[in-house]
């Protein structure tokens, strides 16, 4: 075997001279031929490092090692090292071959590259030189040109524009010979078209040419609009219209007059014609508007015909409520409301039976009936407008015309189905300053009602006191009649065009509502030291019965729908937190909730006030009933009968006489809500101060169970099945005073030993015992005294 120290040695160097490049190229063979033989990663780094010499070593040792038997694998390494040398010498030969080659197909393609570009740059300047000597001949050219097309756009716009003043002229020519053969239907066809004319010319700058379009149209436009309207009033007269007595007294209109077949045969015809010139009438009349601060939803015009129908009425209407006439009085809105009504109802058969059908054959979706009110509203509106500003501070005028302004809106709605959505009454009320004076007088009007209904005589007393069917509720005077305002007032604003108008209402209610609150509250704290008396369970009563009825409103529709609206503006203004938004979005709070709390906390401190009153007088009647001689009563036994303790019977009285007393004089929920807290408070007081405060032997303990059982407990059996069920601690000690001596001892040693609360339990259970705590039971078992001598 060689030494480790000659294999790892390099082949000597040539003795003769070598070149730089000759030498690095024998470096990086041997290198290679290293690397075939110990691992290329390891050796090349190792060989920087210039320890080739120890990790050649290393190798042999790892392979060898001093194992004479290792020195078979000898062969097959050099074998493998070897075959490795020659692939790496290949790589190196393939690569070094390769390189040169792509490095001069890259030279030559970029200079071909650079070739073309010199050509193209070169035919780039010959093109621009083109170009530009092209441009500067054809100059002239262009200038020439662009005159010429100049001029014949200019001639093309003088034809378009004789062309339109040709149709124009053409179709006011066809509508003068068809009015000179009287063809009217075709006339108004005309019309129709010339008006399409104009209102496709609306977008041009040609001044005059519309001028002239709309000049002609409004000139047939009127002549044809005089002749139909002359024909229709003439045949409307036949039928004696308008309608001014009720359908019943009619003798003519809808009945059948002689020729009536061609009466309503023209009627038809002539309204047909005035409804072709509905759109040159739209075009050509400025509709009457009333001022912006109304806020009025934005309509068409009334259809032509109707506006014909509605004239002779609107005449009516101006020369009796304008003016200086008798019947024009301002205290009086009633009589033109009243006015307007009654013709909405004498022309609503005329109009669904002989208008509606016409309209129907002609097409558009118009209802004849709502049109003719409509026309019949805005003069209600104009008239409003005029008059509320003369009476806007005088509060009884002023309310007496929201009075009849309301009952109008809601004969106009219910009877005659007029849409809400459409210009009405309301929108006069909402404008700011009339909204806010009618807010005010609503609130006056509201206080003051209040203080009459407080001050009546009456008004602690029920009004269904003798129906016992209907006074579950026992409902004072006071507080119905105060609902029932409330109630009026979400009937007079329920029907305002938007939902911030309706949103301040709700805030007066609310006001109301708490200034109600305040009211019962001073009054009940003057009826303080007589918290049983009449007038301080009617109170307790009114408040129960206010925060009833606003727990069912926070369910009602119209609310519901003022909550999301409210919701929408808290959002806007950042007026709630993030939470209490999120309860009112989810529901899970009402608009009321406010209101609801406050009178709950009254309604609870008020029935404390009274639980308290009565448990004070029973504990002072119990006084004797402590004091009995529990441990000296003769047992059973010893008695014929059993009988209640005499010095029970302040005790029992006072508690039968107080429940009679409210169960007359509160409500239902009231009286079990104050019998429920009262039995709590009863139960835990007989326990703590009766039982735990004596001993008792057989005779003591019967006779407890038999005052409680067979007396207390029954006074509450009227007002519930199981009544010994609220006095769990009084029966449960009952119980174990009561057992036997057996099964006393027997308990008494199960709670002494037992380990864990699991037996004791059980144990406890066993003898009806589910309440008291083992200690407790524990402690009744040691105020029994009838234990034997021999007993623990």
């Amino acid at each position: 075997m060689l030494p480790a120290a000659e294999i790892g040695k390099a082949p000597a160097a040539p003795c003769c001279s070598e070149s730089g490049n000759e030498r690095k190229d024998v470096e990086e063979k041997n290198d290679i031929n290293i690397a075939a033989l110990f691992g290329n990663e390891q050796v090349s780094e190792d060989t920087n490092n210039g320890d080739l010499t120890s990790y050649v070593s290393a190798f042999i040792e790892k392979e060898v090692g001093n194992d004479l038997k290792s020195l078979k694998k000898l062969d097959k390494l050099i074998e493998q090292m070897t075959e490795n040398k020659m692939q790496l010498e290949e790589q190196v030969l393939t690569i070094s071959s390769e390189i040169p080659k792509r490095i001069q197909s890259a030279l030559k393609n970029a200079e071909e590259s650079k070739q073309f570009l010199n050509q193209f740059l070169e035919q780039e300047t010959h093109l621009f030189s083109s170009i530009n000597s092209h441009l500067l001949t054809a100059q002239p050219w262009m200038e020439d040109l662009g005159a010429m097309i100049n001029q014949i756009e200019e001639i093309e716009r003088h034809l378009a524009y004789l062309k339109w003043i040709s149709q124009i002229e053409e179709l006011s020519d066809n509508i003068q010979q068809y009015l000179m053969t009287n063809n009217v239907p075709e006339a108004a066809s005309t019309l129709v078209s010339m008006v399409e004319l104009d209102i496709k010319l609306q977008e041009s700058s040609c001044a005059h040419l519309l001028a002239f379009t709309r000049a002609t149209v409004k000139f047939w436009h009127k002549i044809l609009k005089d002749k139909l309207t002359s024909d229709f009033e003439e045949v409307l007269a036949q039928l004696h219209w308008p309608f001014i007595t009720p359908p019943q007294s009619q003798t003519v209109g809808l009945s059948r007059p002689a020729g009536a077949p061609e009466i309503y045969s023209n009627l038809e015809t002539l309204f047909c014609q005035l409804l072709k010139l509905q759109t040159s009438d739209e075009l050509l009349t400025e509709p009457k508007q009333l001022p912006e601060k109304y806020c009025l939803p934005a309509s068409p015009s009334v259809i032509l015909p109707i506006q014909i129908m509605l004239t002779p009425l609107q005449k009516r209407f101006r020369y009796h409520f304008r003016g200086n006439r008798q019947t024009n009085v301002i205290s009086k809105p009633e009589w033109y409301l009243a006015q307007v009504l009654m013709w909405i109802g004498n022309h609503t058969q005329f109009l669904d039976e002989k208008i509606q059908p016409i309209l129907d054959k002609v097409g558009p979706s118009v209802n004849a009936r709502l049109e003719f009110s409509r026309g019949l509203m805005m003069l209600v509106l104009e008239k409003l407008a005029a008059d509320i500003p003369c009476l806007l501070y005088d509060d009884n005028l002023f309310c007496h015309l929201v009075d009849e302004v309301l009952l109008f809106e809601r004969e106009l709605h219910s009877l005659y189905g007029y849409p809400s959505t459409f210009a009405n009454c309301m929108h006069i009320l909402s404008e700011d300053t009339c909204f806010q004076r009618w807010l005010t007088v609503e609130r006056k009007f509201a206080l003051q009602k209040m203080d009459s209904m407080l001050s009546s005589e009456a008004a602690w007393i029920s009004q269904y006191k003798d129906i016992t069917d209907v006074d579950e509720m026992k409902v004072p005077d006071c507080a119905e009649t105060f609902m029932t305002l409330l109630l009026v007032i979400t009937d007079r604003y329920k029907n305002l065009p938007t939902a911030s108008r309706k949103l301040q209402f709700l805030e007066l209610q609310k006001d109301l509502v708490d200034d109600f609150r305040i009211r019962l509250t001073q009054v009940m704290k003057e009826e303080t030291r007589a918290s049983l008396g009449f007038r301080y369970c009617a109170i307790l009563n009114a408040v129960n019965y206010i925060s009833t009825v606003l727990a069912d409103w926070a369910d009602n529709v119209f609310f519901l729908q003022l909550q999301q609206a409210a919701l929408e503006v808290f959002a806007e203004n950042n007026t709630l937190s993030k939470l209490q938004l999120g309860q009112l979005a989810s529901m899970e709070s009402s608009v009321f909730d406010d209101m609801i709390n406050l009178l709950e906390r009254l309604k609870h401190d008020m029935l404390t006030r009274q639980v308290d009153h009565v448990f004070r007088e029973v504990k002072d009647a119990a006084k004797l009933y402590k004091k009995e001689r529990w441990l000296s009563l003769p047992s059973q036994s010893e008695q014929a009968v059993m009988s209640l303790s005499s010095s029970a019977c302040p005790l029992l009285l006072t508690v039968r006489d107080r429940l009679l007393q409210l169960e007359e004089q509160l409500c239902f929920s009231l009286f079990t809500v104050f019998w429920q807290v009262l039995v709590e408070k009863l139960d835990v007081y007989i326990y703590q101060e009766i039982v735990l405060a004596n001993h008792f032997n057989e005779g003591g303990a019967a006779q407890l169970q038999f005052d409680m059982t067979r007396n207390l407990f029954p006074l509450f059996s009227r007002y519930c099945k199981r009544p010994e069920n609220y006095f769990k601690h009084v029966k449960e000690a009952c119980i174990v005073l009561n057992l036997n001596i057996g099964s006393a001892l027997l308990l008494k040693d199960v709670l002494q030993s037992a380990s864990g609360q699991l037996p004791a339990t059980e144990a406890l259970n066993e003898v009806g015992i589910y309440k008291l705590a083992q200690q407790d039971v524990e402690i009744l078992l040691n105020l029994r005294t009838n234990w034997p001598n021999t007993g623990k």
